[in-house]
């Protein structure tokens, strides 16, 4: 966007939503544009935190990410495998619907299909059964230690309404399939969904009627909330320091200093639980964008131990992401499981690369195409700028190919691609929250969806399987580690590094930074 047609834009998106004098908007901007409304389709971070404005989980986070009730208002374990949850009443669907146990079944199993990037959460969490209209009980396939962090990722949707727009199953995100869920939604969030038009604007309003105003929940005063996606780093700063945003919770490393500098501007520090990574194809007999013919080279552990030698990771932090960024060598978006041993990185040499390479029978090296998005991850397409010209320095000549998210995401569920760049987290630190979707052998069933190389370790696949139903914590805590440790010794991906994501306000906005760069305008003050 220009920065003209910026002002244009959030002129006549202010003007759609003004309904008094007194209504209180908070302008928020960042790189990307959510992917689509459907809450049960794509699992990406921006969406999610948009579509959580709109619906509701049966529990909630809160400031610190703890988890606290929401759409159920308590809960028991019944045994080892069953999980009751007393529903809260009075709750109402923006459409004006009361919420009841029949949604609860309805949302779980819609999140179980084919086309829901959340069914590994949905299906771990187990069968749903109403009891009564305000009480369902979860049966378990096995004891799971994490049942209120797979409960907290599938929102819940108006059974009623979604069979009335013929939207029982989740939006077909990769096959571009159109539904009304991709741009209209009817949850029982703080606010409600005005207008979407998908890499132009999204418009939320108050929701006057949510539970959480009378329970406290609700100590901000944003009245309405415009989402503008800006790609440029240099307009949507200048429309920061101009005042035609409030807040941009995705700044450029690079601007980050002069910001901080910047009268009427503040900047709020924050890491995010994220793990930017390499994956490569680790299935095919010969990769689809390379030069070698008739093998995959990336099937050979000496040739991605070269790769991750030919890794200046000090460089990339210094120089491309300006000291935020945590270098790291477990791939788990957040430390807490890991060890000292497990985040170290195989180290930057390049004699060493060049040797691998040559004893795998890469002497001069090859040709492939790495696959990048350039409006997702913190500085995406200049880390893959970065990463192709070292690896170019040990003979593997890459050539970049950047792309907006709404084509990239699409084309990983497609497994087209040879080499790609990946970021994964969220606001549990759990590590199941990795090793199942992004560690483990592709099912078709939720392991491994997000396992776009397709490699199977099965080692990690045993000890995950492990990890799921284990509930003495140290021994969990040791299988994890293991399934850890076993990944690094195959070197299924490269690790690169944890973001460090700041925030950029106006100086009279207040904000609630989480660790899952989650934005909560009922948590925001402007003034």
């Amino acid at each position: 966007m220009t920065r003209a047609f910026v002002s244009a834009a959030l002129a006549v998106a202010l003007s759609a939503i003004a309904v008094s004098a007194n209504a209180v908007t908070l302008r928020w901007a960042g790189r990307g544009d959510m992917q689509t409304t459907d809450p049960h389709s794509q699992n990406e971070g921006l969406t999610n935190n948009i579509n959580g404005l709109i619906y509701e989980f049966l529990v909630q986070r809160d400031k610190q990410l703890a988890l606290i009730p929401s759409l159920a208002e308590s809960w028991t374990q019944v045994n080892p495998t069953t999980w009751h949850f007393k529903l809260r009443s009075g709750v109402k669907f923006h459409d004006g619907t009361p919420f009841t146990a029949d949604d609860v079944v309805f949302s779980f199993e819609r999140a179980k299909t084919d086309t829901s990037q959340l069914r590994a959460y949905a299906n771990f969490a187990g069968a749903v059964k109403k009891i009564d209209d305000l009480n369902v009980e979860f049966v378990t396939n096995g004891p799971n230690p994490t049942m209120l962090e797979h409960v907290v990722t599938i929102n819940i949707m108006s059974k009623a309404w979604s069979e009335k727009n013929r939207a029982t199953k989740p939006q077909n995100y990769a096959a571009k399939e159109d539904m009304i869920t991709a741009r209209q939604a009817n949850g029982t969030g703080p606010y409600m969904l005005v207008s979407r038009e998908p890499d132009v604007k999204t418009v939320l309003k108050k929701n006057p009627n949510w539970w959480g105003i009378k329970a406290g929940l609700f100590d901000g005063n944003v009245d309405d909330v415009l989402y503008t996606p800006i790609v440029s780093d240099a307009t949507r700063v200048a429309a920061l320091i101009s005042g035609e945003v409030d807040l941009i919770n995705d700044p450029p490393p690079q601007d980050v200093p002069r910001l901080a500098q910047t009268p009427n501007i503040k900047v709020l520090e924050g890491t995010e639980q994220r793990i930017v990574f390499i994956g490569m194809d680790q299935k095919r007999d010969e990769l689809l964008y390379s030069n070698v013919k008739g093998k995959n080279p990336f099937k050979d552990v000496r040739v991605r131990q070269a790769l991750y030698h030919a890794i200046d990771i000090d460089a990339i932090n210094k120089n491309t992401m300006r000291g935020l960024s945590r270098p790291s060598g477990a791939l788990l978006p957040s430390p807490k499981m890991s060890t000292p041993d497990l985040e170290k990185r195989l180290p930057f040499d390049r004699d060493r690369a060049k040797k691998l390479l040559a004893d795998a029978g890469y002497p001069s090296g090859f040709e492939v195409t790495l696959d990048c998005p350039n409006n997702r991850y913190v500085n995406d397409e200049r880390i893959c700028q970065a990463l192709a010209a070292m690896w170019s320095q040990i003979g593997v000549n890459t050539k970049v190919n950047a792309m907006p998210r709404a084509t990239y995401f699409p084309k990983l569920e497609k497994t087209d691609t040879s080499l790609y760049m990946l970021g994964w987290g969220g606001a549990s630190t759990d590590a199941i929250f990795t090793l199942q979707p992004v560690l483990s052998t592709y099912s078709g069933k939720g392991d491994g969806d997000y396992n776009y190389g397709r490699y199977s370790n099965p080692k990690i696949d045993d000890l995950t399987a492990k990890v799921k139903v284990e509930m003495n914590p140290e021994t969990r805590l040791a299988a994890v580690r293991e399934a850890l440790a076993a990944h690094n010794a195959e070197v299924n991906h490269l690790p690169l590094h944890r973001q460090v994501i700041p925030w950029a306000s106006r100086s009279g906005v207040t904000a609630v930074h989480r660790a899952d760069n989650f934005v909560t305008p009922y948590w925001v003050t402007v003034k």
